[in-house]
């Protein structure tokens, strides 16, 4: 499905008819749209439900459920050991579900020549080492690299899957939301980025990715995505706490249902199954 780019890390609200206490949804802007309209529907046939979904990125949620001021915190990465351990010291035993999966895609301006990148080519890119599309076969053109911000789990995610754990280069421009840098690399000619799959757009071109040295090259899609091929295929997650459990519980059941998993495809990310 085609997200709209203008879509931001305020605060997206979806209010029930209900009085009742709202369940609070908050984090991963990868995951955002999933959540809202995974909420939307929910509500449709459980009127009493209130469910209020926001963005910030993935450690902002989880900080949130750290501190109590989320019910459901969305992530686009695993929770890390420091954040388990705040967890377990403050009492607060939780959960960890994966509601989907989703194709990483690496994403350059649709009038760039250069159609597909090895995982070596990309860290290069991303640690400041590779400054030239001329260097991995394109025009004489500096690389302008977009990122998302420390704070996304996507951010992470592809720091350590991608650039095997390498720091970022100075050159690199962190944004704060995901809409963001598909905007940025549509009007950009020599801009490079990465996005959920759900994200693509058709004002930017995915690019294919060899993860065994330019043996093979795969594009990523829903059906790359399912069978593997494609190499940089990610969890997403949804955190709660036990105590939440009963209120939660049938939200995230619903998620999981054959009906949850049909919108996660129709949304574009990919099923669990």
């Amino acid at each position: 499905m085609k997200k709209r780019i203008s879509i931001i890390t305020t605060a997206i609200c979806i209010l029930g008819t209900s009085t009742m206490f709202a369940q609070k949804i908050k984090g991963s802007d990868t995951v955002l749209p999933l959540s809202q309209k995974e909420a939307e529907v929910f509500m449709k046939t459980n009127k009493s439900s209130k469910i209020i979904v926001t963005g910030g990125g993935s450690g902002v949620g989880i900080a949130a459920l750290m501190d109590g001021t989320t019910d459901i915190a969305m992530s686009s990465r695993k929770m890390k050991m420091d954040e388990k351990m705040k967890m377990q010291d403050g009492g607060r035993p939780f959960k960890e579900v994966i509601i989907a999966n989703d194709a990483l895609s690496v994403i350059v301006n649709p009038n760039n020549k250069v159609s597909q990148l090895t995982r070596e080519q990309l860290e290069g890119i991303y640690t400041g080492k590779i400054k030239n599309w001329k260097e991995v076969g394109g025009d004489d053109m500096v690389i302008v690299v977009y990122s998302r911000e420390s704070s996304s789990g996507t951010y992470e995610f592809f720091k350590e899957h991608v650039m095997n754990k390498k720091n970022y280069g100075s050159n690199v421009l962190n944004m704060p939301a995901t809409g963001a840098i598909v905007q940025s690399v549509s009007q950009t000619k020599g801009a490079i980025g990465y996005v959920g799959l759900a994200y693509m757009e058709k004002t930017v071109k995915a690019l294919k990715v060899s993860y065994n040295k330019g043996k093979t090259f795969v594009e990523p899609s829903m059906a790359t995505a399912k069978d593997k091929s494609y190499p940089i295929v990610r969890p997403l997650f949804y955190y709660y706490p036990n105590k939440v459990e009963k209120t939660v519980k049938p939200f995230v059941d619903f998620v999981l249902s054959a009906e949850g998993q049909k919108i996660v495809e129709t949304e574009g990310y990919v099923p669990l199954k």
